[in-house]
């Protein structure tokens, strides 16, 4: 398969896919091409679709790539798809899935000593939605759960992994993250989660 057909083969995946599609998929699609192949090809795309003044971009994303409109566009895309409000995380929850996120694993007390409140509604949100889940036991008394994110938590967010997380700095709150609005779906496996520890 040449370069041409490659490329439209992945752009015409990643449209009808909606959410990140894993490299791995996308590389057996294409006959086993080897994964710097691919993502030399993604870029290819990216420059055509910036050359071609596109409104499409390719965004790696969750372990997979995603096609994403241009980020220059966000304003016209908040107007046509305002997030409804019951979509949208308190501050509780920012804070508490951002501290999951920076530190996890971690069970609810280590996170109530960071926050220092019960974070058990919270939590509870957080599972609901997907962005975390029950990655184990802590080896103590008690055996507490241990709290980790999902991939749906780098979908939203718009994180490859979680070494794309912005830096800690010491006037940094790691509540403030932003959120990608929703793509649609037609699988979600919130077992998975990606750490770079």
């Amino acid at each position: 398969m040449d370069d041409v057909h490659a490329k439209r083969v992945i752009e015409g995946l990643l449209f009808v896919s909606g959410e990140p599609v894993p490299v791995k998929r996308l590389s057996d699609v294409l006959g086993g091409l080897d994964p710097q192949a691919l993502r030399a090809l993604a870029e290819e795309l990216n420059q055509e679709y910036v050359q071609g003044r596109h409104a499409l971009r390719i965004q790696e994303v969750a372990g997979g790539f995603q096609l994403v409109t241009d980020p220059q566009l966000a304003p016209w895309m908040k107007r046509g798809f305002e997030l409804p409000k019951a979509d949208s995380l308190s501050k509780a929850a920012l804070e508490t899935i951002a501290i999951i996120a920076y530190r996890q694993p971690l069970t609810k007390a280590e996170i109530e000593a960071v926050r220092g409140v019960d974070v058990s509604a919270t939590l509870d949100t957080l599972l609901e939605r997907q962005f975390i889940r029950v990655v184990g036991r802590k080896d103590s008394p008690g055996r507490p759960l241990l709290y980790g994110t999902t991939t749906e938590f780098l979908r939203r967010f718009g994180l490859k992994d979680l070494g794309a997380l912005p830096p800690l700095t010491h006037e940094a709150t790691p509540a403030v993250l932003p959120l990608v609005p929703p793509q649609p779906s037609e699988t979600n496996d919130p077992r998975a989660v990606t750490q770079t520890h």
